[in-house]
């Protein structure tokens, strides 16, 4: 098939241990998975793990990632950019309606990653009960580290999971408080759509989200898994 002009090539991800790099399909992500991070955005009933994951959606050619010191882009039309430490799960294969104890057989590995939040617009969207894919959905709003497959790191269920801007401790947390598991995460959304190798899933993050400006510099890392340096320029 010829097409009118050349296609974009996928976002893609560098793996730990190897030279082949990891292409992306999709980026999905899980609203409020820890209770604390719950309770700050003023979500009782999901804090008390009484609703089910909810996701939404980045687009794919929002990942930024790569090796070393990442420069990312402070974006347009926002005076309160968020930041969201998050463990990304990075599948390997897919499939539709998979089991619980199926989920964790279509990961290849995972990553440390920010989700990065034009807060303001999220919040205006929601006042209103508009879509706050704008909100989320942004050039290099899925910041990324490098992909650390399972045959080197497991399937981590515990952990600390944190964050600094400019050296000063902002997020901490642990993957053990996860109000749902990554496995659940995986079997449920595969409920919704049809899940595929290259697709990235981004867990939730830790209370202590906030904002950050031009030229702060961004730390965060899973224990076991990775860690990433992005500045915001």
């Amino acid at each position: 098939m010829a097409f009118v002009f050349p296609p974009h090539l996928p976002a893609a991800l560098p793996v730990v241990g190897g030279t082949d790099a990891f292409p992306v399909r999709r980026v999905y992500c899980v609203g409020r998975n820890y209770a604390d991070h719950a309770r700050e955005m003023g979500a009782a009933d999901q804090a008390e793990g009484r609703e089910p994951p909810f996701f939404f959606m980045k687009p794919g050619d929002t990942v930024a990632g790569g090796v070393g010191e990442l420069g990312v882009a402070y974006p347009p039309a926002t005076r309160n950019l968020h930041h969201e430490v998050e463990l990304i799960v990075a599948l390997g294969s897919g499939g539709a309606n998979v089991a619980v104890d199926a989920a964790k057989d279509l990961i290849f590995g995972y990553a440390a990653g920010l989700d990065l939040t034009r807060r303001d617009i999220q919040a205006r969207a929601k006042e209103k009960g508009r879509p706050w894919d704008m909100g989320k959905g942004f050039d290099q709003s899925a910041v990324a580290g490098v992909i650390q497959p399972v045959a080197r790191v497991g399937h981590p269920e515990r952990g600390r999971i944190w964050l600094t801007v400019n050296g000063q401790l902002r997020q901490e947390g642990d993957l053990s408080a996860m109000l749902w598991k990554v496995a659940d995460i995986v079997a449920n959304l595969s409920t919704l759509v049809r899940l595929e190798a290259g697709d990235l899933i981004y867990t939730g993050t830790p209370a202590g989200v906030g904002a950050i400006v031009p030229g702060d510099l961004l730390e965060a890392g899973v224990d076991g898994v990775g860690t990433l340096r992005a500045r915001i320029v």
